[in-house]
């Protein structure tokens, strides 16, 4: 079986003035589908047909396959994008998360000010990641196609896309302005939680 493009678990509408349908229609129905358009065409000439997405992205580090590697990571990275993602009905973490935030940020303003710091800061394109590392909340980021599935210990929580492609239609070149909307309005906190429990990595692999 061949990798596949996700549905969005939205209406392309639903993101309101924060990310329009537009954007979703070319950064999921252009970008994200041509990287599995790619890494499918790679499948055959790798000896990997069937094997999962999170095994390909692996192999593909493991042997220095950069082309296969990239493709592939970009294909988990986006799907898990998307889940962090919500309609703007004003949610806010709760429960154990809000508890860990307290704990390592002092609020979760203070937290999605550094994540944006982060977002903002990191030169070129990549990802600003909220990850759990040995029990304790930390924010970082990672260059290009690279991914907390390549790295042991690096649970994913929330993500926020920081290629161009992600903000180039409704934000210009204005990467601050789309990190503080989109973090400030549109995290899908209930998945963020969802991920305290180790299995990050699972809500966006695909058997091949």
């Amino acid at each position: 079986m061949a990798f596949r493009l996700p549905d969005l678990p939205y209406s392309r509408d639903a993101l309101g003035e924060f990310m329009s349908a537009e954007t979703l229609e070319y950064h999921h129905g252009k970008h994200h589908k041509a990287y599995v358009d790619k890494t499918n065409g790679m499948l055959g000439a790798k000896g990997l047909e069937g094997a999962s997405l999170s095994r390909v992205i692996l192999a593909a580090k493991e042997k220095g396959d950069a082309p296969l590697f990239n493709n592939s990571a970009q294909i988990w990275n986006h799907s898990f994008y998307w889940q962090c993602l919500a309609a703007p009905e004003g949610q806010r973490p709760t429960g154990r998360l809000a508890e860990l935030i307290d704990e390592s940020f002092g609020s979760s303003d203070n937290l999605l000010a550094k994540l944006k710091e982060e977002a903002v800061g990191h030169f070129s394109n990549g990802w600003a990641w909220l990850v759990l590392d040995q029990g304790a909340l930390k924010i970082t980021s990672l260059h290009d196609a690279d991914t907390p599935v390549a790295y042991d210990g690096m649970q994913p929580l929330l993500t926020l896309d920081i290629w161009e492609h992600a903000y180039y239609i409704d934000y210009r070149n204005a990467r601050p302005d789309f990190a503080e909307k989109v973090l400030g309005n549109i995290v899908n906190w209930e998945f963020v939680a969802q991920n305290l429990d180790g299995n990050g990595v699972s809500r966006a692999d695909q058997e091949g």
